[in-house]
C-alpha cells in the first residue's frame, strides 16, 4: 500500500513539474517585447535589429525540437528536460552580461535550443503517459507563462530600471527547474499510461529519423501543424492592423480584443481540459475548426465594427484546444513507433509556419489590401480541416490493413 501511495505522489509531482516547466517556457517569450526598447538602447542597435535575435532563437528551437525524439530515446525525458532548462537559463543569464549585440544573437540560438527540447520533450511525455485533458492544461500553462513575462519585465524596469534584472529572474527560475528535473530523473522514466492500457508507450521506441521521414503519414502530420500554427500566429499578427487600418475600429477597443485573442487560449484550454475526454479528440478538433471557419466567414462578411471584434474573439476561443488536441492524437495518426520522432518534427513544422505564413500574408496585404487577410485565414482553416480528415482516413486505413 505505501508503494502505491508513493507512486501516485510521483505522478502528481511529475504533472506539477510539467505545468511549471511550460509556464517557464512561456516567460521568455513574454519578456522580449517589453524589454526591446531598453535592449536596443543598451546595445545601440536599430529598431529592426530584433529581426536578428528572433530568427536565431527560432533556428535553435527548430533544430532541437526536430531531433528531440532521437535525443529522448538515447538519454531519457528527465535528463533532456534538466539539460534544456539549464541551457535556457544559461542563455538568458548570458544576455545580461555580454558586451556586444552579436553575442546576444548567438546566445539566442542556445535559448532556442533549450526551449525547443523542453517543448517537444514535455509534449511527447504527456501525450504518451497521460490523457487529453492534461495536455490541454499543459498548454494553458504556457499561456500563464507568456502573461507573467511582461509583468516580470515591467516590474524590473519600473523598480530597478534594468531589463537585465527581468532576464535574470527568469534565468534563475530556469536553473531551479533544471535542478528539480535532475533530482527526479528516475521518476520521469517510470511508465504511466502504458501500465493501465494496452497502448505502448511510444517514448520507448528508438526508431531512426530516416525511417520516420519515409512515412507519408508523418509528413501529413507535419503539414497539419505548419498550417494550424501559421493560421494561429497570422490572426494574432494581423488582426489589429485589419481592424484599425482597414475596418475603422477604435485602436483601444481593437487592442483589447487582440490581446483577448491570446488570453482566450488559456481560458479555452482550461475549459477544454475538463471536457476533452467526454467529447473525444476527433470531435473536439473538427468542432473547433468548424467554429473557426464560422468566425472567419463573419470576419469576411464584416457586417459591423462590433461583429468584427466578436469574430476575432470567436476564432481565438475556437482554436484554443486544437494544438494540444492534435498533439495528443499523434500516435493515432502515425504508428506508435514513429510518434516520438513525429512530435518533435511537428513542433519544428509549427515553428516554420510561425515564420513563413504571417510573412506571406503581409506580402499579400501589401500587394492587394488588408482585406485579403480574413480570406487567407478562411483558406488556411479550410485546408486544416481537409488535411485532418485526410490524415484520419489514412490512419484508419492503416489500422484496417494491419488487422487484415
Amino acid at each position: 500500500m505505501p508503494r502505491k501511495k508513493d507512486k501516485h505522489s510521483n505522478i502528481g509531482l511529475v504533472i506539477i513539474l510539467a505545468y511549471i516547466a511550460f509556464i517557464a517556457l512561456g516567460m521568455p517569450d513574454g519578456l522580449l517585447g517589453v524589454a526591446w526598447p531598453s535592449i536596443r538602447t543598451t546595445f545601440s542597435v536599430p529598431l529592426d535589429a530584433i529581426g536578428m535575435l528572433i530568427p536565431a532563437s527560432v533556428a535553435g528551437y527548430l533544430i532541437s525540437s526536430f531531433f528531440s525524439g532521437f535525443l529522448i530515446s538515447r538519454w531519457g525525458v528527465g535528463k533532456i528536460l534538466s539539460m534544456s532548462c539549464a541551457l535556457t537559463g544559461l542563455a538568458l543569464f548570458g544576455y545580461t552580461i555580454v558586451p556586444q549585440w552579436w553575442m546576444m544573437v548567438l546566445l539566442g540560438i542556445l535559448a532556442g535550443l533549450g526551449a525547443g527540447a523542453i517543448d517537444a520533450g514535455l509534449n511527447g511525455y504527456v501525450a504518451a503517459n497521460f490523457g487529453e485533458g492534461l495536455m490541454q492544461w499543459l498548454h494553458a500553462s504556457y499561456g500563464i507563462g507568456i502573461t507573467l513575462g511582461p509583468i516580470i519585465m515591467t516590474t524590473a524596469l519600473s523598480t530597478w530600471d534594468s531589463w537585465r534584472v527581468g532576464y535574470r529572474i527568469v534565468s534563475g527560475f530556469q536553473f531551479v527547474l533544471a535542478i528539480c528535473f535532475a533530482f527526479t530523473v528516475s521518476i520521469w522514466s517510470q511508465k504511466r499510461k502504458s501500465e493501465q492500457t494496452d497502448e505502448p508507450n511510444f517514448t520507448e521506441y528508438k526508431t531512426p529519423l530516416k525511417e520516420t521521414l519515409r512515412q507519408p503519414q508523418v509528413w501529413l502530420s507535419m503539414l497539419l501543424f505548419f498550417t494550424y500554427v501559421g493560421a494561429e500566429t497570422s490572426i494574432g499578427t494581423w488582426s489589429y492592423s485589419l481592424l484599425t487600418e482597414s475596418r475603422g475600429v477604435d485602436t483601444t477597443i481593437a487592442g483589447f480584443f487582440v490581446s483577448s485573442y491570446w488570453a482566450t487560449f488559456t481560458i479555452g484550454r482550461i475549459i477544454a481540459g475538463l471536457y476533452t475526454k467526454k467529447i473525444g479528440v476527433h470531435s473536439l478538433i473538427q468542432g473547433s475548426v468548424a467554429a473557426a471557419l464560422l468566425g472567419s466567414l463573419l470576419l469576411i462578411w464584416n457586417p459591423s465594427k462590433v461583429m468584427n471584434v466578436v469574430a476575432v474573439a470567436l476564432i481565438g476561443f475556437a482554436i484554443a484546444p486544437i494544438f494540444p488536441a492534435l498533439m495528443s492524437g499523434t500516435s493515432q495518426r502515425v504508428k506508435a513507433r514513429f510518434a516520438s520522432n513525429t512530435i518533435g518534427m511537428q513542433i519544428a513544422s509549427g515553428g516554420v509556419g510561425t515564420a513563413l505564413v504571417p510573412s506571406l500574408l503581409g506580402v499579400l496585404a501589401r500587394r492587394f489590401s488588408l482585406e485579403i487577410i480574413p480570406v487567407c485565414i478562411l483558406i488556411l482553416f479550410s485546408a486544416l480541416f481537409t488535411l485532418y480528415r485526410l490524415s484520419m482516413r489514412k490512419a484508419k486505413k492503416t489500422v484496417e490493413e494491419r488487422v487484415l
